[in-house]
């Protein structure tokens, strides 16, 4: 394997508390050294002079519907996607076709990974059978196998004893249960967010309660068993308050939040464009306020795509019968250096970490830094690059994406996985 030496950049590593002007040798698809002015005649040099340079970003919530639903997005597609965003892992959730909640299916997922994926591939495997809610799955098992969590995303664990179970069986094996907090009863045919906009557009409303009930139930829940319970794309001001008290009474409870959280608010769904539909629904504009305000206090651990490819004909339907879902891995980057890190919400310091050591540390990943040794998962940025949101260029078989047309300035221009150039920006080769 060829060696790298990255130049000139600014070396951001959270995980080590580094930000400064460094080189990055890479040999043997490792790290070999982190330092000033370093030279090697065998290594290919990359130029990065105003870039910057950090640990490999990590999507720790994603879905590549490979089983299943290969019309929708394959995991060597999704790989490439996520390569173009800047990502060199991702963490796959379990709702595919059959689900992951068996050996066989995590078996498949890595081995389709590693024979047509660019990137690297962390199965999460189903809390419980078939996604079903009725019986836990055989996660002993699916742990041997490879997988970095479990969850039922798409469904909660509605049963309070079952879940109960799920954190105490997962925690014997050291695995986050990733819930998808959601009390169905409330939410039931809802398809936006309750309030004025709902009202206004006579659409069927989710209410903001519907979330913060689960948020809170599971967070009692964790402080009975002390297991680790990590609340997937987080989306209301409640969620965040009952967060902030959980990590303030040292309970092991984590979050993420996506970039259309942060970004968008309910009053776009006035256009009826249906790849504004997704759940949790975009939230008002107080919601995002909070969300933002977690981001900048480190109440929220890390930013997470939860891409949802789906077809053009499955969106091009009334709003009331579109999926849920929304692609993120192209456009995730560029969302969060523009919204938060331009405007000054958080430093880029804080913003990597947030796609990085935080996420690598949810789920005992052996990635999220440069420090010599470890793997050679590197993502440079562009903080100053424009940057026009054009879906027809994605790298994923789906387009669902309200962000099409947008100007955003930042985004990822090298991905370079297990010391390989995976994903060149055309300004650097």
């Amino acid at each position: 394997m060829k060696k790298l030496l990255v130049k000139g950049g600014r070396v951001i590593d959270p995980a080590n508390n580094l930000d400064e002007h460094l080189d990055l040798l890479i040999a043997g698809g490792k790290i070999a050294q982190v330092g000033k002015q370093l030279e090697d005649k065998e290594a290919q040099i990359i130029d990065v002079q105003r870039l910057i340079v950090a640990p490999g970003f990590i999507d720790m919530h994603c879905h590549l519907r490979e089983p299943g639903r290969e019309d929708e997005e394959t995991i060597e597609s999704g790989c490439r996607a996520a390569a173009a965003g800047g990502f060199t892992s991702v963490a796959c959730m379990p709702n595919t076709d059959p689900p992951n909640d068996s050996q066989s299916v995590t078996e498949f997922i890595l081995k389709q990974a590693a024979e047509k994926g660019i990137v690297n591939v962390f199965p999460i495997g189903a809390a419980t059978k078939g996604l079903l809610g009725e019986e836990l799955a055989e996660i002993g098992e699916l742990k041997e196998t490879g997988i970095v969590a479990v969850s039922d995303d798409g469904h909660p664990i509605y049963n309070s004893n079952l879940m109960r179970k799920a954190l105490e069986y997962a925690g014997m094996f050291d695995l986050p249960v990733i819930d998808h907090c959601e009390d169905k009863e409330l939410s039931a045919h809802g398809v936006m967010n309750e309030g004025y906009y709902s009202t206004l557009l006579g659409l069927p409303g989710i209410p903001a309660a519907a979330e913060e009930i689960m948020v809170a139930r599971n967070i009692i829940l964790t402080a009975l068993i002390k297991g680790h319970l990590h609340i997937a794309h987080l989306s209301t001001k409640g969620s965040v308050e009952l967060l902030r008290w959980a990590k303030a009474q040292g309970l092991r409870v984590t979050a993420e939040v996506t970039p259309h959280h942060f970004t968008l608010t309910d009053k776009e769904v006035c256009s009826y464009d249906t790849n504004t539909k997704m759940n949790p629904p975009l939230r008002s504009a107080e919601d995002v306020k909070a969300i933002l305000q977690g981001i900048k206090d480190g109440t929220i651990d890390a930013i997470a795509t939860d891409h949802a490819p789906h077809r053009k004909d499955e969106k091009d339907v009334e709003y009331a019968d579109a999926p849920f879902g929304i692609v993120g891995l192209e456009t995730a980057v560029p969302l969060a250096l523009d919204r938060l890190v331009n405007k000054r919400v958080i430093s880029p310091s804080r913003m990597i970490a947030m796609f990085t050591v935080n996420p690598a540390t949810i789920l005992k990943l052996e990635r999220g830094t440069l420090s010599p040794g470890a793997a050679a998962d590197v993502t440079i940025l562009n903080l100053s690059e424009v940057v026009k949101i054009d879906v027809t260029s994605f790298q994923s078989k789906s387009r669902n994406s309200p962000f099409h047309g947008w100007e955003l300035i930042g985004r990822a221009v090298l991905t370079i996985v297990g010391g390989k150039v995976v994903w060149p920006a055309k300004s650097l080769t």
